[in-house]
């Protein structure tokens, strides 16, 4: 068996069942994670994006159980457009992250959301979902996107971080969707919680989450901080040349990742009055 099958049901415990969708790539890790919560009945957590063998592998782990919903963390093109298929399939009614049109401009930055993600019903902070056994709750952790949302089982106290905290990589925080002052407000927002677990959507389950989200909190203040340093003196620099200096031995296929990450940072200080944007680059306001 490969280290990371495509299609297999993993059982993580009683209540979740987690399946590989078959998507790997520099930005998915080994690919997108579909988490199944319950026993007699279920609900599917990012059915992820619209592969045949993914959502037969799905239909086959579900069997003849009711799917009360189909829930989606944020609408990603590796995260919900399975939910299509499913839904057909199932008739379940898909809930989750708001509908969200990026118009960014870019279309390179469009590419990354599902254009037809259409929910049945939108979740906000503190909406239920139940079933035989289980309660989820919607936790809404925007900063990757503006529209996340995280899942809390109270069963377990086991949390589905979607793309919000990863278990192999921090997020990319892209505008102007991306909001690097929510994200960290939502990573703070984790801190406050007692979560046992967490099943992101791509990685291995977190064990101590708590550690991890201290730690992402600490490497993102840490980025805040080279900024700063590159930018004292007067100095002007653009994306491209903070990111040379600031991410040595970068795998040149997320280059763009960090630039848009970088950018997020700079708004956030932007915000705060601690540097501003000239024409040539980024310059320092302190």
């Amino acid at each position: 068996m490969a280290e990371h099958p495509t299609g297999i049901p993993i059982q993580l415990e009683p209540l979740v069942t987690r399946v590989l969708a078959p998507n790997p790539s520099a930005y998915t890790f080994t690919g997108t994670q579909t988490h199944l919560v319950g026993i007699r009945d279920v609900a599917i957590i990012d059915p992820g994006p619209d592969d045949a063998a993914h959502v037969a592998a799905l239909l086959a782990v579900i069997g003849d159980r009711p799917v009360r919903a189909i829930l989606i963390t944020h609408h990603h093109r590796d995260h919900s457009p399975a939910s299509r298929p499913l839904a057909c399939a199932t008739g379940a009614p898909i809930m989750g992250a708001a509908p969200h049109h990026h118009g960014g401009g870019d279309p390179r930055h469009d590419a990354a959301f599902d254009a037809d993600y259409a929910p049945d019903r939108v979740l906000t902070e503190g909406d239920r979902v139940t079933g035989d056994g289980w309660t989820l709750s919607a936790l809404a952790t925007p900063g990757h996107t503006s529209n996340h949302l995280a899942f809390a089982l109270a069963e377990t106290q086991a949390l589905f971080s979607g793309d919000h905290v990863m278990g192999w990589a921090t997020s990319v925080v892209s505008p102007p969707d991306g909001d690097m002052g929510a994200y960290m407000a939502s990573l703070d927002k984790l801190l406050s919680r007692d979560d046992r677990i967490y099943y992101p959507g791509h990685g291995e389950a977190i064990e101590r989450p708590q550690r991890l989200v201290r730690g992402m909190l600490g490497h993102r203040k840490q980025r805040e901080g080279q900024i700063l340093r590159l930018l004292r003196d007067g100095t002007i620099m653009t994306l491209p040349q903070m990111v040379a200096q600031m991410y040595a031995g970068l795998d040149p296929r997320l280059i763009g990742a960090a630039e848009r990450s970088t950018l997020a940072h700079c708004y956030d200080l932007a915000a705060r009055g601690l540097i501003e944007e000239e024409a040539t680059g980024w310059r320092s306001k302190i």
